[in-house]
């Protein structure tokens, strides 16, 4: 399901946090994307993309590992800042395993803005 969203603003103070914690990942880290989740209790794992020769994740793939690494065992929301449309099938994947098919995913692009919300499902 996509929903437009076209302002950060109209966010949730929580759903914002997270695009902002994104966003300072893939700036941090120099990579193509940054991505963070919230979980069940409210938790926040933040990443960027992976690329070793020997290792390839996406900054989301990477922190849905992160929060699974740690203990979760169910996501309330995702955030991804990237330059891409929209989130792969493998980053969906990934949050559907551990969030069900209602967990929103926050698209942002580099400056942050929420330009679509898609669900896992």
């Amino acid at each position: 399901m996509l929903r437009g969203m076209t302002e950060t603003s109209g966010l949730d103070p929580e759903d914002r946090k997270i695009v902002t914690l994104a966003r300072s990942a893939r700036a941090r880290n120099s990579v193509p994307e940054g991505a963070a989740v919230r979980d069940e209790t409210g938790r926040t794992y933040v990443a960027g993309t992976v690329a070793l020769d020997s290792l390839r994740l996406s900054a989301l793939q990477t922190a849905v590992a992160m929060a699974v690494a740690s203990g979760a065992t169910s996501l309330e929301a995702a955030a991804v800042v990237t330059e891409a449309d929209t989130a792969p099938e493998a980053d969906r994947a990934a949050v559907r395993d551990l969030g069900g098919t209602g967990t929103p995913i926050l698209l942002a692009g580099p400056d942050g803005a929420v330009h679509t919300t898609l669900t896992a499902g």
